[in-house]
């Protein structure tokens, strides 16, 4: 059965997530593209070959030719037409961030079984986890000690909705699910304590720079810093007794098909590097999405796991405005 997808917002992350890698797909199409404004959704409709254009969000979520929607919106609108989505039996494949915090998440996962609700985190399911995962599991290096994750990013464009608390924006909102879906899918977020600190110095309030960090009982921890305004960098790293596991660049697969190379350097002087053929991360994606919409398995996108990331980001960015710290519940 084909996957029949239909886009609220008609945006250059739409292309790349969802229109360029469905081309040639045996079991997913666009069907359809809705934004604000009618002629952009015309525009976008006929420089991306989809068949209809909507005049409005609403009517997009009415036609009966859609099974699921994307949504590419700014992040504060995210949770709203989750509900909105989901009330109109269609299901749901939200761009990261999930949504804002836990009061959003509740009503999220109230939506009825008959509806998936799906975060788009590109990142999930990359072989470099399992990799890294099954690294820590058989203690190769010896316990893993720590995960260090830097983002950096260039300026965002003047006037978007980044410079807008109130949208949702600034560079936590924009970067904690790399990190910690890349925590979670190889060390597990169960029992974590989190703190944030931002100076929230930005436009508008914004967070330009943020440091976050996670702790366990058993003395593991994780850190995240994040900034704008950067020669970008995006970097994992994994500390263990006996060596240092980086992965360097690792968002590069959002642009095509990449490999990525893991690269251990030993407490002996010794370096080890583990490839990873080209993948493009929108098209893995995708296929991992339609399988999971048509009943196959989990991948890292599903709404249990990305709840569970959501409860850590919501008490991170508490920490950060009440400057303590915050133990995830």
């Amino acid at each position: 059965m084909r996957l029949e997808i239909g886009l609220i917002g008609a945006t250059a992350i739409a292309e790349r997530a969802v229109v360029r890698p469905s081309a040639g797909s045996e079991g997913i199409s666009v069907r359809a593209v809705a934004a604000r404004d009618p002629r952009r959704a015309r525009e976008f409709a006929a420089r991306n070959g989809i068949p209809v254009a909507h005049g409005g969000y609403d009517d997009l979520l009415a036609d009966p030719g859609v099974d699921a929607v994307y949504l590419s919106l700014h992040n504060s609108a995210h949770h709203p037409w989750i509900l909105r989505a989901a009330r109109a039996g269609k299901h749901v494949i939200v761009e990261k961030p999930l949504c804002l915090d836990t009061d959003e998440l509740a009503g999220i996962l109230e939506v009825g079984d008959g509806v998936r609700v799906v975060e788009a985190v590109p990142t999930a399911g990359h072989p470099w986890q399992a990799a890294l995962r099954e690294m820590i599991a058989d203690r190769r290096y010896g316990d893993l000690r720590t995960v260090d994750t830097e983002l950096t990013f260039a300026e965002p464009e003047p006037g978007g909705y980044r410079d807008h608390p109130e949208l949702g924006g600034g560079i936590f909102y924009d970067t904690a699910s790399y990190w910690l879906q890349a925590v979670q899918a190889t060390v597990g977020l169960t029992g974590v304590t989190g703190t944030g600190e931002s100076a929230f110095d930005g436009p508008n309030g914004v967070d330009r720079s943020f440091r976050a960090g996670l702790s366990w009982a058993d003395g593991r921890t994780a850190s995240l810093r994040c900034q704008v305004g950067a020669h970008h960098v995006a970097t994992h790293e994994f500390v263990f007794d006996l060596a240092t596991a980086r992965l360097r660049n690792f968002l590069l697969p959002v642009r095509g098909a990449v490999p990525l190379n893991l690269v251990v350097r030993r407490s002996d002087g010794a370096r080890e590097v583990i490839g990873f053929p080209a993948t493009s991360y929108y098209g893995e994606q995708l296929k991992a999405i339609g399988g999971w919409l048509a009943g196959g398995r989990p991948w890292g996108g599903e709404l249990s796991a990305a709840a569970e990331r959501i409860a850590v980001m919501t008490a991170v960015r508490r920490s950060a405005r009440q400057r303590g710290f915050q133990e995830v519940r």
